[in-house]
């Protein structure tokens, strides 16, 4: 009979599940023993963000999510874990490259994680952020990041890199920094994975129609459009936006400054989606390459790989926030199999990472 190993999993801003479900469906058997991760703890201060977490991952174990402000979470409560991962928010990395604020209550975020690191010494870490994070405070702020969570616990080996999700099979153009980190005592070094759909994406006419999102799958309310956007969204053509296409005065934008390429943009049926947010007003729902609307959120969903039968609670406002902001469930599945074929010693198909402190590779990444 196999043995089994199963990494207790313990989550800081840890969103609707994205990561949370990527890591429970990731396993990997070596040498006669089935490697996984199970679900020990989760944090988030949005409410309705906590239920779809409930709802979801954490359905059998509600006390297990923590819904309250990171600052105010006593980690001293939390039960022991071997794995940990946290999407921590990007607020003020000014403070962060000078060093300010550390410990205290508006303190960067990301320390939190620190302090989760020094106190469980876990075997390994994931921790994500957006791409333009390199570049903040001339590069500073990262480099204090990295320096940071290189020194934690035990010590880390550290492997950060910028993933382009569509080269991965996701069907949408998101370029995140993920950085793993291994416990340095274990003596192991995470590899980031090759990807396997670089010359092959998936397109965003694939992802939302095939199959055919089922009538009973939930967060499928429509947006209701205004004539004046249904009649501008007829005018531009898939993969234009309000600013390239031909459109009479009467429809066009008065926006001065700066012009966002995703405003009414449309997909393009037969490339990746363009990356979605969590914002939805001022024409960045994203919308249909075919039919003059937005999205609905289990479209959305299903650009960010989420099953049909995840459901997402709250508003429909509440839940294209949560969708926008949350890691991509397949690419963490990725990551985090490829981090059990790390602690178990296995090799696979890897390419070289590119660090953040190289500032010029991550230059346009910040979207």
């Amino acid at each position: 009979m196999d043995r089994k190993v199963a990494f207790k999993l313990g989550e800081l801003f840890c969103g609707p599940g994205g990561i949370a479900l990527g890591a429970l469906k990731s396993s990997f058997e070596h040498g006669g023993t089935n490697y996984s991760f199970e679900h020990a703890w989760a944090n988030d201060n949005d409410r309705d963000t906590c239920d779809t977490f409930i709802k979801n991952i954490a359905k059998g174990s509600p006390s297990t999510v923590y819904c309250e402000d990171v600052r105010q979470l006593n980690i001293k409560k939390l039960s022991p874990i071997d794995a940990f991962a946290f999407g921590f928010p990007c607020n003020d990395f000014s403070i962060v490259g000078e060093k300010k604020g550390f410990d205290g209550n508006f303190g960067p975020l990301y320390s939190y994680g620190v302090k989760v690191l020094d106190y469980f010494k876990p075997k390994v870490f994931f921790a994500e952020n957006v791409g333009g994070l390199s570049s903040s405070n001339e590069g500073k702020a990262f480099e204090t990041i990295l320096d940071d969570l290189k020194s934690a616990g035990n010590g880390y080996d550290i492997t950060a890199h910028v993933y382009r999700f569509e080269e991965y099979g996701i069907p949408q153009t998101r370029h995140r920094i993920i950085i793993v980190g291994i416990d340095q005592e274990l003596g192991l070094s995470f590899k980031v994975p090759a990807p396997a759909s670089r010359n092959k994406p998936v397109s965003a006419r694939q992802a939302i129609e095939n199959p055919p999102i089922p009538r009973t799958a939930p967060n499928q309310e429509r947006t209701t459009q205004s004539e004046t956007v249904i009649k501008r969204l007829q005018l531009i053509k898939p993969g234009q936006n309000a600013w390239n296409a031909t459109l009479p005065k009467h429809l066009q934008l008065n926006v001065k400054g700066a012009r966002l390429s995703q405003i009414y943009k449309r997909l393009d049926p037969d490339k990746p989606a363009y990356t979605i947010t969590g914002s939805g007003g001022g024409g960045t729902h994203v919308y249909h390459w075919s039919e003059p609307r937005a999205l609905t959120n289990r479209e959305r969903a299903r650009l960010q790989t989420f099953p049909d039968d995840f459901e997402f609670s709250g508003t429909k406002e509440s839940v294209r926030r949560q969708i926008g902001m949350a890691v991509c469930p397949k690419m963490a599945q990725i990551i985090f199999t490829s981090i059990l074929k790390t602690l178990a010693g296995a090799d696979y198909p890897h390419v070289e990472p590119i660090f953040a402190r190289q500032e010029s590779l991550f230059a346009g990444l910040a979207e």
